[in-house]
C-alpha cells in the first residue's frame, strides 16, 4: 500500500483500534483464556489482541477507566448458539437490555438483522458475539 493510496498528504499506512482497562493482567487472562484470542505483549504495559482476519487491537492500562456504554468489540461467529453455550460454560454472563427482546440465553434474534448477544470483559467493556443471516 502506498502513502497516496492510504491517505494522501498524511502518510497513513495502517490503522488499529484500542481501548482501556484498569487491570491489564485480568484483561490478558480474559482475552486469552476465556475468549481464546492470541494476546501478545505490546510493550510499555500494553497488550495486543490478534483478532481472526488479521486485525489487531491495543489494550492499555488506565487506572481510572470508565467503561463505554456501547459495544466496543464485536466477534462474528458461524453459530451464535454454539458460541453463547461455550462462553456460558467458561463463566461469561450475558447482558440483558430493556427494549431489546432477547431469548433465555440472552440472544437478540432480529429477523431483519444479525443475531447478537452482549457480555462484558472484567473492566466492564461491552463486547458481543453476533451471527449474520
Amino acid at each position: 500500500m502506498t502513502e497516496q493510496q492510504a491517505g494522501p498528504g498524511i502518510g497513513i499506512l495502517a490503522a488499529f483500534s484500542g481501548f482501556a482497562v484498569p487491570d491489564i493482567d485480568a484483561a490478558r487472562a480474559f482475552y486469552a483464556e476465556t475468549l481464546g484470542l492470541t494476546v501478545r505483549d505490546g510493550g510499555m504495559g500494553l497488550l495486543r489482541l490478534e483478532l481472526p482476519g488479521g486485525a489487531e487491537v491495543m489494550v492499555y492500562p488506565k487506572p481510572d477507566h470508565v467503561p463505554a456504554v456501547f459495544t466496543i468489540l464485536n466477534f462474528a461467529v458461524g453459530d451464535i448458539d454454539v458460541a453463547v453455550d461455550e462462553l456460558l460454560s467458561r463463566g461469561v454472563t450475558f447482558e440483558r437490555y430493556t427494549g431489546s427482546p432477547q431469548d433465555e440465553k440472552g440472544i437478540a434474534r432480529d429477523p431483519h438483522g444479525p443475531q447478537i448477544a452482549w457480555f462484558t470483559d472484567p473492566a466492564g467493556n461491552i463486547l458481543s458475539v453476533l451471527q449474520n443471516g
